[in-house]
């Protein structure tokens, strides 16, 4: 039997203090040994088996996100996701005029 590729089903939204961005992935009959997960700056990636499926998909968040705080469980198929967005930063000073 070959194996079929498929996007996961994926919800994300904000948290109600829009702090955290809330992302849940649906892996149906997927051991959490089979899945990958990578974040970045303002995307993320999933990648998880199963006999047969492949889940394979690559996302943008709708803001830059502070990937290294990011926390994910797994539980019945359902892999949940919560990670901070980056705090602006401020960028430049403001100059004396003489």
């Amino acid at each position: 039997m070959a194996e079929v590729k498929v996007a996961p089903v994926v919800y994300a939204m904000p948290d109600e203090d829009h702090e955290h961005l809330h992302i849940e992935v649906e892996l149906p009959g997927v051991a959490k040994e089979a899945i990958t997960l990578s974040m970045h700056d303002d995307s993320f990636f999933v990648r998880a088996s199963k006999e047969g499926v492949r889940y394979v998909g690559s996302y943008a968040t709708c803001c830059p996100i502070d990937y290294e705080k990011a926390k994910a469980t797994y539980h019945n198929g359902l892999l949940v996701i919560d990670v901070p967005y980056k705090k602006p930063q401020v960028r430049g000073i403001e100059i004396p005029i003489t």
